[in-house]
């Protein structure tokens, strides 16, 4: 492994340039550029402040890799498949750890983000509290204000320090002051410093090209995972796409497609789903393994498969969408019980439009975990039963679940164990709330969990302190004042400025009719929504919630 260093400014001029040595590029089972706006200027701050950045590793090789280009013109309507390139057995470069620092430096330096380009505030470099950013670098369209330079014209002039300092200070129709002068000057040549001058990138490179059999295509997919663990952690799921993208040219393309067609109704499916349930379906079990796309056989039946396998994967999503009310990905805490529907609806396409009481296993399992942990083993014994009995039995697949030892059992406690920001509470919201709007289309004016009592108003109430006998001590704390009976679901315009905020419940129910009341289950007792009555609030809420959510509580089959 050799280490090598380059100038910031050189190395941006080596991504996508096959003509230095192969150039820069990204491997497939690199996942998407993920940083934002705010990452990226965090990023360049911490280069003017002389912050390392972290060691980079490279492969050289000459394999022939499924590869991307960077981009340059970031937009998050992009596909990547629009960047690959045609495969080759020239030597290249391929990123395997530094992929959102890289890609930051060339959107910042070499290109844009959402149309807008990396500008610099000149005259910054105090530290700015609480942000604690000291130099300001912002994506903005060019207007004219001389405080803002483009980066990019900065950090490739070719200018003398001196004479680009001074070209910058006359840009100030009104003139500085030689403090600010001042800054200009120190500014530029920290700029040149960092920027030009100083080999601050370090990367670790792997030769395959010199010593091709120092490092197999193996042990490079082994020092990829390994390098990752610290960060995002990269599913296996990445490392089977890559082996599936090299038999199949569309795969990108495919995947892409089918995703934006789920999702566009409030989901969130993932590659990595979609892929686990591709295994399932071709019975070599939901369990990730390499070595199963590494089978060119596994490979070629998800290419020869794939109008079947996407086709049972959106019947289950419409169903889901349509029979349910799990129209949000909020509401979906997990998403792999629907791999035995799917591998139901994949293997007997006739029956599925009549097989009974999958609303009641989807809603069960969500609710009780079923499918939470590692559940591979049990979606592999779901899949054997349907197998078995060559039909969807709710009964059945319960019972296998029961042999697994998971829970299906919703009690009270697991409808009341939910509260504000659990897990749960937007499930049990949807099942609730059947007439609110979770589509996509309004993201910004999704529903809102809210508190019924102010948690500022609740805070207000104290207990006598046992060692002091004083009333300083909090009454209610986060478990009492977060309880699902002190929460309801807000639309965005009631919940917002001129909202609810933190309005008390005697006040914001004054003029509520019953219909409204009656939607949220608040109890029509005017005297229990006084302060002093929380707690027999909640109790008398408690009641009717519990009545509301009856037909799921099951004591026993």
């Amino acid at each position: 492994m050799k280490n090598r260093s380059e100038t910031i400014r050189k190395i941006v001029s080596y991504l996508n340039n096959p003509d230095h040595d192969g150039g820069f590029w990204l491997p497939n089972i690199q996942r998407p550029f993920v940083w934002n706006e705010d990452q990226i200027a965090r990023l360049f701050d911490s280069i003017m402040r002389q912050y390392p950045i972290s060691t980079l590793l490279i492969w050289k090789t000459t394999s022939r890799i499924r590869h991307r280009r960077f981009i340059d013109n970031y937009k998050k309507t992009l596909r990547l498949s629009t960047f690959y390139v045609p495969e080759n057995e020239t030597p290249k470069r391929l990123v395997l750890d530094g992929q959102q620092r890289l890609q930051s430096l060339f959107v910042g330096l070499m290109g844009s983000y959402e149309g807008h380009e990396l500008h610099m505030d000149i005259l910054s470099g105090d530290l700015v509290a609480p942000e604690d950013i000291r130099y300001q670098f912002e994506f903005r369209p060019v207007d004219g204000d001389p405080r803002w330079i483009l980066f990019k014209e900065l950090v490739f002039s070719n200018e003398r320090d001196n004479r680009l300092a001074r070209h910058l200070i006359e840009r100030f129709p009104d003139g500085l002051t030689e403090d600010q002068e001042g800054r200009i000057e120190d500014n530029v040549c920290q700029i040149s410093k960092v920027f030009k001058q100083d080999e601050v990138v370090v990367y670790q490179e792997l030769d395959s090209v010199d010593n091709p059999k120092l490092y197999s295509d193996d042990d490079v997919v082994e020092v990829f995972i390994r390098a990752n663990a610290g960060g995002t952690r990269l599913g296996k799921s990445d490392l089977l796409f890559s082996l599936l993208s090299s038999s199949w040219d569309e795969s990108d393309e495919q995947m892409e497609i089918l995703l934006d067609t789920l999702n566009r109704t409030g989901y969130e499916f993932t590659r990595d789903f979609v892929l686990k349930t591709c295994l399932t379906l071709l019975k070599t079990g939901a369990r990730y393994n390499v070595d199963k796309l590494r089978n060119p056989d596994n490979r070629q039946a998800i290419v020869d498969k794939w109008p079947e396998i996407s086709q049972a994967i959106r019947d289950v999503k419409d169903f889901l969408c349509g029979k349910t009310y799990i129209r949000s990905d909020k509401a979906l805490p997990s998403y792999l019980s629907l791999i035995p529907l799917i591998y139901f609806r994949y293997h007997h396409p006739r029956k599925w439009q009549t097989a009974q009481h999958i609303d009641e296993y989807i809603l069960r399992t969500l609710l009780a975990g079923t499918f939470s942990g590692s559940p591979d083993a049990l979606i592999d014994g779901c899949t054997a039963k349907i197998d078995d009995i060559g039909d969807w039995s709710t009964k059945e697949i319960f019972g296998v679940a029961r042999n697994f030892n998971r829970s299906l059992e919703v009690t009270r406690d697991t409808i009341f164990a939910q509260g504000y920001g659990s897990k749960l509470i937007h499930l049990l919201f949807n099942l609730w709330y059947r007439d609110f709007n979770y589509d996509p289309a309004f993201e910004n004016n999704q529903p809102q969990v809210d508190h019924i009592f102010p948690q500022s108003l609740l805070r207000t109430i104290k207990r006598e302190n046992p060692e002091t006998g004083k009333l300083n001590m909090l009454r209610y704390y986060a478990p009492e004042r977060n309880q699902l009976a002190n929460c309801m679901l807000l639309s965005r315009a009631e919940n917002g400025p001129g909202g609810k905020t933190d309005i008390p419940p005697a006040e914001w129910f004054a003029d509520k009719d019953e219909a409204y009341l009656d939607m949220h289950l608040i109890p029509h007792d005017s005297a229990l929504w006084e302060l002093d009555a929380f707690e027999d609030f909640v109790a008398a809420r408690a009641d009717l919630i519990e009545k509301k959510f009856e037909y799921l509580i099951v004591k026993g089959d």
